[in-house]
């Protein structure tokens, strides 16, 4: 028999043993619960509204970075990174897009405070990096401009 036959048959055993004897709940073997509202936003105000950011801090802490202009708004490089001690929180916000929360994460104790995704953006606009630390709000923007085609204009 195929060995990662055999290793696939042996975790699933094992989950499906530790789920029926209540040692896993199903639901903690799944994804964790997250809160949706904030990405169901319709204005930046709103989402920062619903995350419980409003009124965060411009802190130079916190850095957004990613190119100046954007080729293809449907795959655009965003990185943040934060030097604040205790970060737990961050999270990319568009503000022109029709629901500006774009990516948020959660970081355990001790992480490096730094994030990298791609994001999408239907057009030029100030892209945001919201932070959490030691149970407050600091953010940063930066202007991303997004060509139509790739042409520049």
């Amino acid at each position: 028999m195929n060995q990662k036959r055999r290793e696939l048959l042996r975790i699933a055993t094992v989950m499906g043993l530790a789920i029926s004897a209540g040692i896993i709940k199903p639901n903690a073997a799944m994804a964790a619960d997250w809160n949706s509202s904030g990405f169901d936003a319709k204005s930046l105000a709103d989402a920062l509204k619903t995350i419980g950011a409003e009124g965060a801090a411009i802190s130079a802490d916190v850095a957004v970075n990613g190119p100046a202009i954007a080729e293809n708004g449907a795959v655009v490089p965003v990185q943040v990174t934060s030097s604040l001690p205790g970060t737990e929180y961050m999270a990319i916000l568009v503000e022109k897009n029709p629901n500006p929360l774009s990516a948020a994460f959660t970081l355990p104790a001790g992480t490096e405070a730094a994030i990298s995704t791609r994001i999408k953006m239907g057009g030029t606009s100030n892209v945001h990096a919201l932070v959490k630390a030691n149970g407050k709000w600091f953010i940063a923007s930066k202007e991303i401009k997004v060509t139509l085609g790739g042409c520049g204009g």
